[in-house]
């Protein structure tokens, strides 16, 4: 349904530390650095997820209402998610754990440093 969604950052090189360190634990990597904006993508995938300073120049604000969630391959990923992004200075909004939108529905909620809402999901039942 979607090409690619972005959200704004008022301070690249804090956002770089940030989402490099939590978007490997979904299997996505860096696929382009500009000065402006930086891509993320699963490997041999197209940029799905953008960090950008916005295009007119006015700071960046948050999306109320707004949240990307990734799709994690399991609940591991999604607590490994919610740790990087703490460990980076994200602030917690919702710890990884089964919600009551679906038998399986695993996920966490966090805030990047600029407070961009964001979400790790897994849909499948737990390991073991």
């Amino acid at each position: 349904m979607f090409h690619y969604l972005t959200v704004g950052t008022n301070d690249l090189d804090r956002a770089r530390r940030f989402y490099d360190a939590v978007m490997p634990t979904l299997g996505f990597e860096k696929g382009a650095e500009r000065e402006e904006e930086i891509g993320y993508r699963r490997p041999g995938e197209a940029m799905r997820f953008w960090v950008t300073r916005p295009f007119d120049g006015r700071p960046a604000t948050v999306g109320n209402g707004s949240m990307p969630a990734f799709e994690a391959p399991d609940r591991a990923a999604v607590d490994a998610f919610h740790r990087a992004g703490l460990a980076q200075g994200g602030s917690d909004e919702g710890a990884p754990g089964v919600r009551p939108y679906g038998a399986h529905f695993y996920a966490c909620y966090l805030r990047d440093p600029d407070g961009n809402k964001l979400s790790a999901l897994c849909l499948r039942e737990a390991d073991g």
